[in-house]
């Protein structure tokens, strides 16, 4: 990973800044391990801390409030999915030189890995998919409403202008008109008319672990909210190819319309990226050009 700060306003953060922090408010943890976690994040510093533990910092400030939103859920969340989520232990606080809420994490073991590193593609897909409507089928009861949030799960219009604004910044490194025409596909795809759900709002190729090539967990839930469940769907052109992909779509049962969405959610997600982090984020930019070739094939 590029040591290049992602964001042009983004805190500094490093092992001493942990430390420091953790001695200040967590002494029971302070003299463990501190380590950083390479990751193609763009919104939170991870740290493993010891071996059980880890360190989330916020980079920026639109990141602090997912904070309190992952306290407050992830613990209620967790007993009706199938694979492990994180769990926050503690909620540490600003100090002098660093501005927002950070947390304290059990750790989860696993990687990233790519569906060539997979045991069964199609194995994986359904697991995945089971995930996904689990967590569709829980009561979304004060959850945070994609609209009032500024979350994915939103109508595909409002990100229509930033979308065809980015693909047009990557003709010649990708074919823009067949960018374009899935977009447009997306947009006339009629919108989620059904009770709104919960979603992951960041199912991408960075946020699912895998140990020894099986699924085992999921994280970073930064974008969690209740609304249009498409953009779960991004995970089928990140991770998946050909049978994969068409057995994670068999088992959520998705219709044609809401398959366009998702398709438009990945690619939106895909061309925004790949401009604003270029020169910081290359492991990312890496995925998102990987996600484009998918969903142009």
């Amino acid at each position: 990973m590029s040591t290049k700060k992602m964001h042009a306003n983004e805190v500094s953060t490093d092992v001493s800044l942990v430390r420091r922090l953790l001695t200040s408010q967590f002494p029971q943890w302070a003299n463990l391990a501190i380590k950083p976690v390479p990751s193609a994040g763009t919104d939170n510093a991870i740290f493993r801390l010891g071996h059980d533990l880890s360190v989330r910092l916020p980079r920026i400030d639109w990141a602090e409030a997912q904070v309190d939103k992952e306290h407050e859920w992830m613990p209620r969340l967790a007993p009706h999915l199938p694979l492990a989520i994180p769990l926050p232990l503690a909620q540490g606080k600003p100090d002098e030189k660093y501005p927002y809420r950070w947390s304290v994490y059990r750790w989860l073991n696993g990687k990233n890995a790519s569906i060539d590193q997979l045991v069964d593609p199609c194995q994986t897909a359904t697991e995945l998919a089971q995930f996904i409507t689990a967590l569709q089928q829980i009561d979304t009861t004060g959850g945070p409403v994609a609209e009032e949030h500024n979350l994915r799960g939103v109508p595909l219009k409002t990100r229509d202008k930033l979308t065809r604004e980015s693909i047009a910044t990557l003709k010649g490194t990708i074919d823009t008109n067949a960018a374009l025409a899935v977009w447009d596909e997306a947009l006339q795809a009629l919108e989620w008319n059904n009770k709104p759900v919960w979603f992951h709002g960041d199912l991408l190729i960075g946020n699912v672990l895998f140990e020894q090539g099986r699924l085992s967990a999921v994280i970073d839930f930064g974008g969690l909210g209740v609304g249009d469940p498409a953009c779960d769907l991004m995970i089928a052109w990140s991770l998946f190819s050909g049978e994969s992909r068409k057995v994670f779509r068999e088992t959520l049962n998705v219709d044609d319309h809401t398959w366009a969405r998702g398709r438009g959610q990945a690619l939106s997600q895909a061309v925004i990226f790949i401009p604003y982090y270029l020169n910081t984020n290359p492991l990312g930019v890496g995925y998102a050009r990987q996600m484009i070739q998918e969903i142009l094939a």
